[in-house]
């Protein structure tokens, strides 16, 4: 095609990989507007828990709320949320705190030397927000800041000063569950999360500061990651959080419905060169990105499509006029790392995988966290490959939850890392995997639709029915 045909004066650009609320709403990005969980999360309890997979729109989430509640931005509130839900339904609480957002992964160091990498990001983020606020908080805060040193004296000391002030601190902390993913991925780290989370070591010290903060000026929290495997001990020095990870009121937060994919497409297909239908393309992106669902009261109703390989795939096809040469996209993978570690350390969740591949599904129970030192318990390991979003709720079986693989992009990737570590897998369920390529070369007919979800990892996952009780 002409590459001048992808220049569309005006046409709203994808916001692919961005993380960045402001420069999405001010410089015409495509944004499906979510906005209308806002006044949802305002009224559950302040201090909020929320889990999911990775590349799910965790940190877009987080910087939405951040500039709606941020006092700064009170100026700025209908350039950012005019024509949206919440900048027709304010609340009366936006623009009211002083934001404190704290990202994990930004910490460098090893697991055994984290503490400087803490001090430091920490220590960078609080002068910011020093410097930002500094008319509204005492004229001293600079001064005694530099007199405290650490982490945690400088989170009691910001705290202290913003209730002198007569502020209120919403704190957002992205990504707390950093060290245990690296932990997962290290076979020789176990040791260093017991010492850290057991005791009164400083992570742990670092957490029951952030409570003592919430009985003073910090009155709002937003907490992500993507597993639960530290909240019941790294996050027991802060145990006064509501997990909403598995409550249907917030399913839809993140990732997309097949109404808002339709909706971009439909808007793409007037000003782009397609050359399939709207209805075309969700038949070919369906099976592969759809059937996502983070409640087990909505399994048969709506389920979700993941935001980024959606972006992902239209993007592409935009740019080429045709469907991507691969569905997956490769910052969205699976972290073998973690699954090899999960497998080193008990050689039966190998064999789970291996029975998910055979049968189809497998049953278990979802729990909101569960302590590393039980990681090789089967059960816990079948929440993990949920949390990562390698599983999906499909419904009940004998009283028990029901998962399935939600999609191709999730079989193909397992496929391969059962293969990686020689397990062996059905030979013509791996051949009709691979198969896919061809399939969607050719524009994905019906048929082959039809006989790609069929594959005993998909069966019983489609959101169309109820699973057999």
């Amino acid at each position: 095609m002409d590459p001048l045909e992808y220049i569309v004066p005006n046409r709203k650009r994808l916001p692919y990989g961005m993380m960045n609320f402001a420069v999405i709403r001010r410089d015409n990005y495509y944004y499906v507007d979510k906005t209308r969980f806002i006044p949802l999360i305002e009224q559950a309890d302040p201090f909020f828990f929320f889990i999911r997979p990775r590349r799910f729109g965790k940190s877009l989430t987080l910087n939405i709320l951040q500039h709606y509640y941020d006092v700064s931005t009170h100026d700025k509130f209908d350039e950012l949320f005019g024509g949206l839900y919440i900048g027709q339904h304010p609340t009366p609480n936006r623009n009211s705190y002083l934001v404190l957002y704290l990202n994990l992964s930004g910490i460098s160091g090893e697991l055994n030397d984290y503490r400087k990498g803490l001090d430091e990001h920490c220590g960078t983020t609080i002068e910011s927000f020093c410097k930002k606020y500094a008319d509204l908080l005492p004229p001293e805060t600079w001064e005694e800041l530099h007199t405290k040193k650490g982490a945690v004296a400088q989170l009691e000391f910001l705290y202290q000063i913003c209730e002198r002030a007569n502020r209120n601190i919403y704190l957002f902390i992205d990504e707390y569950d950093y060290f245990t993913n690296a932990i997962l991925a290290n076979p020789e780290g176990s040791h260093h999360h017991t010492n850290e989370t057991y005791g009164e070591d400083y992570l742990r010290a670092f957490f029951s500061k952030v409570k003592a903060g919430t009985y003073s000026s910090i009155k709002r929290c937003f907490i992500t990651g993507v597993s639960p495997v530290t909240m019941n001990d790294l996050t027991s020095g802060f145990n006064i959080s509501t997990n909403y990870s598995l409550s249907p009121n917030f399913n839809q937060m993140m990732g997309f419905t097949e109404e808002e994919v339709r909706e971009m497409l439909t808007y793409y297909s007037t000003n782009s060169p397609f050359h399939h239908t709207v209805d075309e393309l969700i038949e070919i992106m369906k099976p592969w990105y759809d059937n996502y669902c983070f409640a087990q009261e909505c399994y048969d109703e709506t389920t979700m499509y993941h935001p980024n390989m959606v972006l992902y795939f239209v993007k592409n096809y935009i740019i080429h006029s045709k469907v991507p040469e691969s569905m997956v996209e490769d910052n969205i993978r699976i972290d073998f790392e973690k699954l090899n570690m999960l497998i080193r350390k008990d050689t039966h969740n190998a064999s789970i995988l291996q029975s998910l591949m055979s049968q189809g599904y497998i049953i278990g129970e979802l729990q909101e966290g569960f302590s590393p030192t039980n990681i090789t318990n089967p059960n816990n390991f079948v929440n993990l490959l949920y949390y990562f979003g390698m599983l999906t709720i499909s419904g009940k079986y004998q009283g028990r939850i029901r998962l399935t693989i939600p999609n191709l992009a999730v079989q193909e990737q397992l496929y391969t890392f059962l293969q990686s570590v020689n397990y062996p897998i059905m030979a013509i369920t791996a051949q009709e995997c691979r198969g896919k390529e061809r399939n969607r070369n050719a524009g994905v007919q019906g048929s082959d639709l039809i006989r790609l979800k069929a594959l005993p990892c998909l069966s019983g996952g489609s959101s169309s029915g109820k699973a057999d009780e």
